[in-house]
C-alpha cells in the first residue's frame, strides 16, 4: 500500500502564533524577532490562564510558553492545549530546566524546551522548523510505529531543508554580512560546535578567514585552521565536500564538514563546521544539508554580484539622464531627490517593507525621467501652460516607461513612474486609474511629489508655505490622493 502525504500550501509566516510570558521584555523581545523574521500573525498572553482563553476562541499553530507564571503555569498550559488540540506544536522556555520537568514536558507533547537565556536565533529557527513540520500534511493512516518514525524523519529533513532554503533566499547585506548568516546558519541546522568560512587565494594558495565562530572559549582560530588545511586543500582541488570522523582522524573529535563553495564551476572558499561534542557524529543528512546550504548560498553570491554590476551601470546611466535635464533646468534633479526622500520617509511610516523601500527610492530618483523628451519652450516656460502644452507635459509618466521598458531588472519601477500622476478619484494621467488599482508606491510618489511642487519655486509661480500645502493636501483628501496615505503623511510632516 501507498502511503501519501502531501504539503500544505499556506505559508509558515502566516500561521498563528501564541507568545506566553508573565515578563513583559521577554515576550516582547520574542514577539518582535517573530515579527522582524516576517511572521504576520502573533499574539501575546501573560499567563496560561489568559493563553487558554484565546486559544479556546480560535486554533494557534504553535505555543511558545514560559513554566513559571502566576494563575497558570506553561506545563499545565501544555496539558490542556494537547486536550484541545493534540497537533499543536509547543515550545517551553524556562530559568530553571531540571531533567525531570524537561522529560515531563516533552512526555505531555512539548516539541522542545529552551534555557533561559537563550539565543533568539536559536528559537526563531525551531519556530520555522516546528511550522513547517505542521505544514507536511499525512492524508493516510500508517500501519506500523516504523513507518510512522520513517515519515516523521522526512519531515524534519523537508523542514530543515525548507528553512536552508528560506535562510539563503533571504539573505541580505555585504559579502561578509552573508557570509556570517551562512556560517551560523550551517551551525544551527547540524549542532555545529566551531565553524570556519575561509577564502581561496588560488595565487598563494593559501586560504583567509571570513568568519571564524566557536561555541567554546579555548578556541584557537589560527591553530585550528592550519591543523586542517590540508583537508581543505582536498576540497579545493575535488571540488567536492568531505566528511571524516574521530575513529580515522583523532584531532576532528567528533566529526566535520568541509563544503565547497563555488561560482560558475571555480572553487572560491570552503566552510568548515565541526559537530559538538557531545551530539555523536554527523550523518549523511548533515552533510546533505551543509552542501545544500552552501549551493545556495553561493549561487545566492554569484546572482548578487552579477546584479549589483549590471544594477550600478544601468543605474548610473539613467541618473546621467536625470542630471542632464537638470542642466536646463535646476529644479528636476533636486527636486527628486526631497520627493524621494520624503517618500521613503512616508513609505517607513506606512509599513512598506525593504523591498519595496528600495523601489521607492529607484522611482523617486527617476521619477521625471521622461521630462528629457520635453522641448525647452515648454519645460522651462515662465508662464502658466496652455492646454496643448500641458498634454506635452503630461506625456512624461508614459515616455520615463517606454525609456526604462528594455531594462528588466526595473519592471516594478517603470510600472511606479507610469502611474504617479495618477489620482485616486480617476481624474489623473495617463490612464486614469483609480481607487487602488493605482499602485501603492505610486499613490505614495504622488503625494510627497505634490508637496514638493506646492513648497519650491517653479518657473511660473512662487514657492507656497508649507501650511498652505498641507491645506491643499487636505482639501484633496479622497479626491487626488489616497485618503489612507494623506494621514500618514500628515503624520511625518
Amino acid at each position: 500500500m501507498v502511503h501519501a502525504f502531501g504539503i500544505d500550501n499556506i505559508s509558515p509566516y502566516k500561521k498563528k502564533i501564541l507568545v506566553v510570558d508573565d515578563y513583559v521584555p521577554t515576550r516582547q523581545m520574542i514577539v518582535d524577532a517573530l515579527s522582524d523574521s516576517g511572521y504576520q500573525t502573533i499574539r501575546e498572553a501573560g499567563n496560561g490562564k489568559e493563553a487558554l482563553g484565546f486559544f479556546r476562541k480560535e486554533h494557534y499553530d504553535l505555543v511558545i510558553s514560559d513554566v513559571m507564571m502566576p494563575q497558570m503555569g506553561g506545563m499545565e498550559l501544555l496539558q490542556n492545549l494537547k486536550e484541545l488540540k493534540p497537533d499543536t506544536a509547543v515550545i517551553m522556555i524556562t530559568a530553571q530546566p531540571e531533567v525531570e520537568l524537561t522529560v515531563s514536558a516533552l512526555k505531555k507533547g512539548a516539541v522542545d524546551f529552551l534555557k533561559k537565556p537563550f539565543n533568539i536565533d536559536d528559537l526563531i529557527y525551531k519556530v520555522h522548523v516546528y511550522l513547517q513540520e505542521n505544514n507536511i500534511a499525512t492524508h493516510q493512516s500508517y500501519q506500523s510505529d516504523l513507518l510512522l518514525k520513517q515519515i516523521e524523519e522526512k519531515t524534519k529533513e523537508l523542514s530543515i531543508h525548507s528553512y536552508i532554503y528560506d535562510s539563503v533566499e533571504n539573505i541580505e547585506g555585504s559579502h561578509d554580512e552573508i557570509f556570517e548568516k551562512l556560517a551560523t546558519t550551517a551551525m544551527r541546522v547540524v549542532d555545529g560546535e566551531e565553524c570556519f568560512l575561509l577564502i581561496y587565494d588560488d595565487e598563494t594558495k593559501d586560504f583567509h578567514a571570513r568568519v571564524s565562530k566557536s561555541l567554546t572559549n579555548s578556541f584557537n582560530s589560527k591553530l585550528t585552521i592550519l591543523s586542517l588545511k590540508y583537508l581543505y586543500h582536498q576540497v579545493i582541488e575535488k571540488g567536492d565536500a568531505l566528511m571524516i570522523h574521530s575513529q580515522d582522524h583523532p584531532f576532528v573529535a567528533p566529526s566535520l564538514i568541509c563544503s565547497p563553495l563555488m561560482i560558475r564551476d571555480k572553487t572560491f572558499g570552503v566552510l568548515s563546521v565541526r559537530k559538538k561534542k557531545d551530539r555523536g557524529s554527523f550523518a549523511q543528512k548533515d552533510l546533505n544539508y551543509v552542501v545544500s546550504l552552501c549551493k545556495r548560498a553561493s549561487l545566492n553570491l554569484e546572482n548578487k554580484m552579477l546584479y549589483e554590476s549590471l544594477y550600478v551601470n544601468v543605474l548610473d546611466t539613467f541618473k546621467a539622464l536625470i542630471s542632464s535635464i537638470q542642466v536646463r533646468d535646476q529644479y528636476t534633479e533636486d527636486h527628486s531627490l526631497r520627493v524621494t526622500k520624503l517618500a521613503v520617509r512616508l513609505a517607513r511610516g506606512m509599513g512598506c517593507s525593504s523591498g519595496e523601500i528600495e523601489s521607492l527610492k529607484i522611482s523617486g530618483s527617476l521619477h521625471d525621467l521622461g521630462k528629457v523628451a520635453i522641448p525647452d519652450n515648454v519645460l522651462l516656460k515662465p508662464d502658466r501652460l496652455t492646454n496643448e502644452e500641458y498634454e506635452i507635459i503630461k506625456q512624461h509618466p508614459d515616455t520615463g516607461e517606454r525609456i526604462l521598458k528594455p531594462v528588466a531588472i526595473f519592471e516594478r519601477e517603470r510600472t511606479i513612474i507610469r502611474h504617479h500622476h495618477e489620482r485616486w478619484d480617476g481624474r489623473g494621467y495617463p490612464a486614469g486609474l483609480s481607487g487602488e488599482d493605482i499602485p501603492l508606491l505610486s499613490r505614495i510618489l504622488a503625494m510627497t511629489d505634490t508637496f514638493d511642487a506646492i513648497t519650491n519655486n517653479r518657473p511660473y509661480r512662487q514657492a507656497q508655505s508649507v501650511d498652505a500645502a498641507v491645506a491643499e493636501i487636505k482639501k484633496n483628501r479622497g479626491t487626488q490622493f489616497d485618503p489612507l496615505v494623506t494621514d500618514h503623511f500628515l503624520k511625518i510632516l
